[in-house]
């Protein structure tokens, strides 16, 4: 698994993630969840925040190891074993986290993100409304400034921890005339502060984190809690995005390597016509495809974390992760269930719940298809401002010779199409 390009100190961490899950984690507890008995696994953030595995990437003094996102997204994959909750509930820390980290003032990471990593508080992040998810920026939720206040109207729907978070980073129009992408805010807002669930959804997978639809009518919201500046929550957004897709990315490799793992065993014992039913192209080929697409999807998910780790802008490296990472996940847990077939449809393994869990993954925290307009439009800027660059320095190393764009195309189709 990648063992040859992760470091020692990476292999140390996702082995004790692995041991983690192994002694600490309840299977009863995520039956209670998918059953709907339980709202938020509540005794599951305490016991990871006293491994101290909660914020990995985040400065020491606030409750995190300092450590890359490598070793983030390995902790992740290991978690996308027990399913997509669990997975949501152990990165939110780190993607709400993310924002108070880079914009937030030391008070605000004193007094939420340090009780956050040490499981003192839950936290939650509010981004899609009714009217529309993918458009973000089409947000109707207001904050109108008061005094030292701002006044909150609105409501957040599919909020993870709807039910069960202490509080929220919440963004709201505060410029009622500017562009959408410089009319927003972020702020943190407490439960207490006058959130309420006005809806708790049923979902077909990813039980147990409290989904709720939430409504702010009239909140007072200190000014000491805006996070980053006003106007600029553009800037919060982008930051969360890393690890907010990231985080979905690895997940589904979990689920879709514990599915592929069931198979193999249940291919190795189950017989059909004489023999295993692994001698089967049928079935093999499916375990060698889903195998392949898999560590693909670990390259460029640590591909992009790598390059998260820089500090450099990798939104087409993300984007590229959580797209391929999810359908690749999928399709293993897809593939799996047909392998087991029929016993494979039932909960005597955890397949089905996987296939209802990874389901989402391709939906949420932007869609693929949203991912792939962000892709295409990188790919656009890159090479069409290298051409642009390219003609500019031809001109200037050629004085009056002004050549055209097609012109350079026809020198030199190699350096644009290279074999």
């Amino acid at each position: 698994m990648f063992e040859e390009v992760i470091t020692d100190d990476e292999r140390r961490v996702r082995d004790e993630v692995r041991s983690f899950i192994r002694d600490k984690v309840d299977r009863d507890m995520i039956l209670a969840m998918d059953g709907k008995q339980k709202e938020y696994p509540y005794e599951f953030i305490k016991a990871a925040a006293k491994e101290n595995l909660l914020g990995l990437r985040f400065p020491k003094e606030y409750g995190g190891r300092g450590l890359g996102w490598v070793s983030e997204m390995l902790a992740v994959e290991e978690l996308g074993v027990l399913g997509i909750a669990l997975g949501c509930a152990y990165s939110l820390p780190s993607i709400v986290g993310e924002g108070i980290v880079k914009f937030g003032t030391e008070k605000q990471k004193k007094e939420y993100l340090l009780p956050t990593l040490q499981g003192k508080k839950i936290c939650g992040e509010g981004l899609t409304e009714p009217r529309g998810g993918s458009d973000f920026f089409g947000t109707n939720t207001t904050a109108v400034k008061k005094g030292d206040s701002f006044i909150v109207n609105g409501e957040k729907r599919f909020v993870a921890g709807g039910v069960g978070a202490d509080y929220f980073i919440i963004y709201a129009k505060t410029n009622f005339k500017a562009k959408p992408h410089e009319s927003l805010s972020a702020f943190l807002v407490d439960r207490d502060m006058g959130v309420k669930i006005e809806e708790e959804y049923e979902l077909m997978g990813c039980r147990g984190m409290g989904a709720a639809r939430i409504v702010m009518k009239d909140i007072e919201i200190p000014e000491a809690n805006l996070v980053g500046q006003l106007d600029d929550g553009n800037a919060v957004f982008n930051a969360m995005m890393v690890p907010e897709r990231l985080t979905s990315a690895a997940g589904p490799i979990g689920m879709g390597r514990a599915s592929m793992e069931i198979a193999v065993r249940y291919a190795d014992k189950r017989e059909a016509f004489g023999r295993a039913i692994k001698r089967f192209e049928g079935i093999s080929f499916k375990v060698a495809d889903c195998t392949t697409q898999l560590d693909a999807a670990r390259g460029l998910v640590y591909r992009a974390a790598k390059k998260a780790d820089t500090g450099k802008w990798c939104r087409k490296e993300v984007s590229q992760a959580k797209v391929f990472a999810t359908e690749a996940g999928f399709m293993a847990v897809h593939e799996a269930m047909q392998i087991l077939g029929g016993i494979g449809y039932t909960d005597v393994y955890p397949i089905e719940r996987l296939y209802r869990d990874a389901r989402l993954a391709t939906i949420w925290t932007g869609s693929n298809e949203v991912q792939r307009l962000i892709i295409q439009n990188e790919v656009f800027q890159e090479i069409l401002s290298e051409d642009r660059t390219l003609k500019r320095d031809i001109e200037l190393d050629t004085p009056g010779a002004h050549k055209t764009e097609e012109k350079i195309y026809s020198e030199d189709p190699k350096k644009y199409y290279p074999n």
